[in-house]
């Protein structure tokens, strides 16, 4: 009997990646390169970045694009059954309920199981049901759980009653393309092509309550109003009106000036994106990880980040932390990151040796020994 293994990524090859989709990239890149003696199989939603070629040992099956719920729970376990899989890895929270394909599912968080989750988008709010109806149960259902903090596992125990020994903690990596490298020409057209300023302090926005976007303008307002000559601040990730209403809604124009908003950066500009920063500032109310924290890291850039949830377990000693509901504590971060030169040093060097526990080839070790874990019990 052949060893074959599907792993779900289904937003893998869609044009503009986030958090789990560029984290499940870097990882099956990293599975490439491993020999297992096993074959592995990628299930992703046809879309229109092939940004994962075939290899000896890994293989993409392209599947044609239906409304998520129906290609999760109908068609994506259907061709896996067909494929011949002994196990189905799930790795963006929810799976299919009904397989008989033994399942591990990697939980990032429980953060949806929250109610007032329901802040973001529409989209974001139907997702949010939508994970709240399924990962209770696939919880349940599930061979073994994978999840990226001690934080999440303690979250997942806590919410969705399961027990700890069902549950692994595997650390995230950090690509080795995150680093400093003080490329002037790079430097020169990555400003030109997203029209930045030459310093800056970096936000990634988002809609959702718990990124806190508001409480990193509120705090931005704040250092600005005790500033002559106020470095920008840059926010990416977040559409331009949303933002605009955000500064109309709480009476914030005034900083509108020393606000940049490029929609989107491209994850390969991304590494200039931070090495470029005076800071990135992240005081989320709760994160499962917290991947651009250790991205920053590896690119030399002071991080401010939130003393709550998984964020102090990642960024170690590394990193200015914050209660992120005082937004005077976030301002005055911002001013000692801005001001002092020689923390800005000591983050860095603090910086670069936290990010040596985060790795890709410990990552993929580390899950290949849970699906050796449940193949083993599922022949007794």
């Amino acid at each position: 009997m052949k060893n074959i293994i599907c792993i779900e990524t289904q937003r893998l090859f869609r044009k503009r990646k986030y958090g789990m989709e560029v984290a499940a990239l870097h990882w099956l890149r990293q599975l490439q390169k491993t020999k297992s003696g096993v074959q592995f199989k990628v299930l992703v939603k046809a879309d229109e970045d092939e940004c994962l070629q075939d290899t000896e040992n890994v293989s993409v099956i392209k599947i044609p694009v239906k409304p998520y719920p129906v290609w999760e729970q109908i068609i994506m376990p259907g061709v896996a059954k067909k494929l011949g899989a002994r196990l189905l890895h799930c790795t963006s929270n929810t799976a299919p309920l009904f397989t008989k394909i033994p399942l591990v599912v990697t939980i990032h968080d429980v953060i949806y199981m929250n109610k007032n989750e329901y802040s973001g988008s529409a989209y974001q709010n139907f997702g949010n049901k939508y994970r709240r109806f399924i990962v209770p149960r696939i919880a349940k259902k599930a061979k073994a759980i994978i999840t990226v903090s001690q934080f999440s596992k303690q979250e997942i125990m806590n919410a969705l009653q399961i027990p700890g020994q069902k549950i692994t903690v595997i650390y995230n990596g950090v690509n080795p393309r995150f680093k400093m490298e003080g490329n002037i020409e790079k430097n020169n057209s990555f400003f030109d092509k997203y029209q930045l300023p030459n310093k800056y302090i970096l936000h990634f926005g988002n809609t959702a309550t718990r990124k806190n976007t508001l409480g990193v303008l509120l705090g931005f307002k704040k250092y600005v109003e005790e500033n002559e000559n106020p470095v920008n601040l840059v926010i990416s990730g977040c559409r331009k009106e949303v933002i605009l209403d955000l500064l109309l809604q709480h009476n914030l124009q005034q900083i509108q000036a020393y606000l940049y908003l490029p929609e989107y950066i491209h994850p390969d500009d991304l590494p200039l994106l931070y090495e470029n920063a005076i800071t990135f500032v992240c005081p989320s109310f709760s994160e499962g990880f917290g991947m651009p924290i250790i991205e920053c890291m590896a690119c030399g850039t002071p991080v401010i980040t939130s003393n709550t949830t998984s964020l102090p377990e990642i960024a170690g000693n590394a990193a200015l932390l914050v209660n992120p509901y005082n937004h005077g504590e976030i301002a005055h971060a911002i001013q000692q990151v801005v001001t002092q030169p020689e923390l800005c040093q000591n983050l860095q060097a603090l910086g670069f040796e936290n990010v040596k526990r985060f790795n890709w080839e410990n990552t993929v070790t580390e899950t290949l020994k849970v699906y050796e874990k449940v193949l083993k019990e599922n022949l007794n």
